[in-house]
């Protein structure tokens, strides 16, 4: 994984604090505005509770990942510097982590040993390219046809990898379900949603992880050997 994506707080301005909004929930212990700092925001741009976030009631704010889109489209900016300049900070990174999220699991495709290198190479440069623009053109990006184009090869990567017969539950509603040592193995659960799944002792080796919601899920004793497209930020929504 290349540095560029990976989150350097001490080059952003704050911008998982200001951007987005979120509402009082398991996730986070407060109502907050898109565009309205983060009341734990301290003048510095860094959180005020950032050693306790879990224990302060924010393990959203936890589990994030910008994929170091953050540092990349602050470069030189500010919120503060007006209401203008703000919107189009926060449009900028709105798009910017889509992009970087699409790196992401594009280089999570390339470390698996397939046939498809060329074409996921291709599309690495292709998705750069798009985050290399800058201004009305970034955010002018139809993120949507980008995703489903990626999302399209690394289907095809998934399907390579698991080989033929390997079961899908992809979009499944899994909430809460009890999934205690089950056998998982190169099942695809892409989208699928694992919110409180307890998964203690599951064998989810190759398992296609892509894009499931793991929040809350119980994942002790989980073998994840091999397991595809498995994010720091879906790691870090679940439990053990």
């Amino acid at each position: 994984m290349t540095l560029d994506l990976q989150a350097d707080c001490a080059s952003c301005v704050g911008l998982c604090c200001v951007a987005p909004g979120f509402a009082a929930s398991a996730d986070f212990a407060l109502d907050k505005a898109p565009g309205e700092p983060c009341p734990n925001l301290r003048p510095d741009c860094r959180c005020g509770v950032h050693d306790r976030l879990r224990a302060a009631g924010f393990p959203g704010c936890a589990a994030f990942d910008c994929f170091g889109a953050g540092q990349r489209v602050s470069r030189g900016r500010h919120w503060r510097d007006g209401p203008e300049a703000a919107a189009a900070l926060f449009a900028d990174f709105g798009v910017m982590l889509q992009l970087h999220s699409l790196l992401w699991h594009l280089h999570a495709a390339l470390a698996l040993e397939t046939s498809m290198a060329s074409a996921l190479q291709q599309s690495v440069a292709e998705i750069e390219a798009l985050a290399g623009l800058e201004g009305a053109a970034l955010r002018g990006v139809d993120v949507a046809a980008a995703r489903r184009k990626v999302g399209a090869l690394l289907a095809q990567v998934s399907a390579a990898v698991r080989g033929a017969g390997a079961r899908d539950w992809s979009g499944r509603d899994l909430l809460g379900v009890d999934l205690r040592g089950r056998d998982l193995r190169r099942v695809a659960l892409v989208g699928a949603c694992l919110i409180g799944a307890d998964l203690r002792g599951a064998d989810l080796r190759e398992a296609d992880l892509r894009g499931a919601d793991l929040r809350g899920a119980d994942l002790r004793g989980v073998d994840l050997r091999g397991a595809l497209f498995l994010s720091p930020t879906q790691l870090a929504g679940a439990r053990g």
